[in-house]
């Protein structure tokens, strides 16, 4: 009995680790997206980053960030950016088409 908890608790340890390997592959893939999905839309509208940043009150630095997936949008940023563009947050993070 003592083997088999064991291999259960290996087992387990392993699928929870391969669990959260997938999780952040696909969290990594999804912001990918959202950053070319950004450069898109803005380069599809003829937008600067400058302008994007001054209509979204928030910094030059941060929106060229974001094309570079160098940083992740807050909730309220992606809600912002989905109204600016008018998308849904689904398709900037990459869950819709």
């Amino acid at each position: 009995m003592k083997i088999f908890i064991k291999i259960f608790v290996k087992f387990e340890n392993f699928f929870i680790k391969s669990l959260a390997f997938v999780n952040l592959w696909c969290y990594n893939e999804n912001m990918k997206i959202f950053s070319e999905r950004l450069l898109e839309l803005r380069k599809e509208r003829g937008l600067s980053q400058a302008t994007v940043a001054r209509d979204l009150s928030v910094s030059l630095g941060i929106v060229c960030y974001w094309e570079r997936n160098k940083s992740d949008p807050t909730a309220s940023n992606i809600a912002k950016l989905a109204r600016y563009f008018n998308v849904t947050s689904d398709y900037l993070l990459g869950l819709a088409e």
